[in-house]
């Protein structure tokens, strides 16, 4: 199938499918027209693509796990450097809520603080 009916197929614009080619994600081959050409397989893979970005994975994490990705759900073979990429990912997550989380309540205690002072 050609870029604009996998574009159809997975609702994922061209320009974005693009990307995902330079990235490494997908693979298609070349029509003796020069234009591309995707197995049915992209599909699937446009799907595993889009939910691992839904899981907030970059591109990078992706390419490095998509090998052990099965199935529309993103399923994960248990290969161990899938776990490993899986769990410095959300170790990164945890310390970015940690940060942000103090800075919120470091925010309350400003406004608090304000609100106290304007009142008087």
């Amino acid at each position: 199938m050609l870029i604009g009916e996998l574009s159809r197929r997975t609702g994922v614009n061209p320009h974005q499918l693009r990307y995902y080619e330079t990235q490494g994600l997908l693979e298609p081959d070349r029509g003796a027209s020069g234009y591309r050409e995707y197995t049915d397989d992209a599909v699937v893979t446009v799907t595993q693509i889009r939910k691992l970005l839904g899981a907030g994975l970059s591109t990078q994490d992706i390419a490095y796990l998509l090998p052990c990705v099965t199935g529309t759900e993103a399923d994960i073979e248990p290969c161990p450097e899938a776990l490993d990429g899986l769990r410095a990912r959300l170790k990164g997550l945890d310390e970015r809520i940690d940060a942000l989380t103090r800075s919120r309540q470091a925010l309350h205690a400003y406004i608090d603080t304000t609100k106290r002072r304007a009142r008087r």
